[in-house]
C-alpha cells in the first residue's frame, strides 16, 4: 500500500504540523506522510542541501537553544497542533571513556530540544484546545544498550518527560506519547558493520526489522482522532526486539 492510501487512515484534518530533525532519514519520512495526510509540515532542522525537495516548509532552528526555538515557533504563519520530537544524535563510546562534550550534545539534542519544543508549543495547542504530541524515544532507552550511555539515557529521559508532559498537558486537551523504535532499516544502517545489523535483526522475532514507513505510520495513528484517548503510553515500533 503507497503512502498516501495509508494517510487515509486516519484523520488528521489541514492542521499544521513540526517535525524537528525532518529534513533527512526518519523524520523526513514522518514528514511526507503527514504532509499526505493533507497537514502543512513545519520541518525544524539545522541545516538541508535542498529545501525544495521537502515535503513542507523548512526552518533553520537549533532546538538546543530555547530562544531560537521560541523565535521560530513565534515567526511562524499558523498554529502547529501536532509535534513530533524527532532529532536526535549519537555519540556511541563505552561509559569510562565518553567525554564531557559527547555525553552532553546527545543530551541537549535528544532530551532539552524536545523539552524546549514542548514548552514552546504546549501553550498555543492550549489556546487551539487541541494538541498531540509524539516523541520519538527508543527501545535502547528501555533496556540500555553497551556504548550509548549518553544516547539511553536521554531517551530514557523522553519517557519521563512524556509521562509528565501527558499528566500535565492533559486537562488542556493535549495528548502526549511516544515510540520506541528498535533498529530501522535506513540508509544510515545499511552503512553500519554487517555483525551489528544481523545482531538486531537476530533480535526480532519476525527476521525482519521494522522500517522507516513502520515507525512513520506509528506516529501518524498517535497523533490522528482515533487516538484521541492515548496518553502518556510509549508503544515499541521494534519487530519484537525488545522481547
Amino acid at each position: 500500500m503507497n503512502g498516501p492510501a495509508r494517510a487515509n487512515w486516519y484523520h488528521l484534518g489541514e492542521r499544521s504540523a513540526v517535525v524537528t530533525g525532518g529534513a533527512r532519514g526518519l523524520g523526513l519520512a514522518i514528514a511526507e506522510r503527514l504532509a499526505q495526510a493533507n497537514c502543512r509540515v513545519h520541518i525544524f532542522d539545522l541545516s538541508v542541501d535542498d529545501p525544495a525537495g521537502l515535503p513542507g516548509v523548512f526552518h533553520s532552528v537549533d532546538i538546543t537553544d530555547a530562544g531560537s526555538v521560541a523565535d521560530s515557533i513565534g515567526a511562524l504563519d499558523d498554529t502547529p497542533t501536532l509535534l513530533v520530537n524527532n532529532a536526535g544524535i549519537t555519540r556511541d563510546r563505552t561509559l569510562l571513556k565518553m567525554q564531557d562534550d559527547e555525553w552532553q550534545s546527545v543530551i541537549d539534542t535528544n532530551l532539552t530540544g524536545s523539552f524546549n519544543m514542548i514548552r514552546a508549543l504546549a501553550p498555543l495547542m492550549a489556546a487551539a484546545g487541541y494538541g498531540r504530541i509524539v516523541n520519538i524515544s527508543s527501545i535502547n532507552g528501555l533496556r540500555g544498550k553497551f556504548g550509548q550511555a549518553n544516547y539511553t539515557a536521554a531517551k530514557a529521559g523522553l519517557v519521563g518527560l512524556t509521562k509528565t508532559a501527558a499528566r500535565e498537558l492533559g486537562p488542556k486537551c493535549i495528548t502526549v506519547n511516544a515510540v520506541a523504535p528498535g533498529m530501522v532499516e535506513t540508509e544510515m544502517t545499511s552503512s553500519l558493520p554487517p555483525e551489528i545489523v544481523e545482531k538486531a535483526r537476530s533480535e526480532t522475532v519476525s527476521g525482519h526489522l521494522a522500517n522507516a514507513d513502520d515507525i512513520a505510520d506509528s506516529v501518524l495513528f498517535l497523533l490522528s482522532e482515533p487516538a484521541g484517548a492515548i496518553t502518556g503510553s510509549v508503544l515499541k515500533v521494534d519487530a519484537g526486539q525488545y522481547l
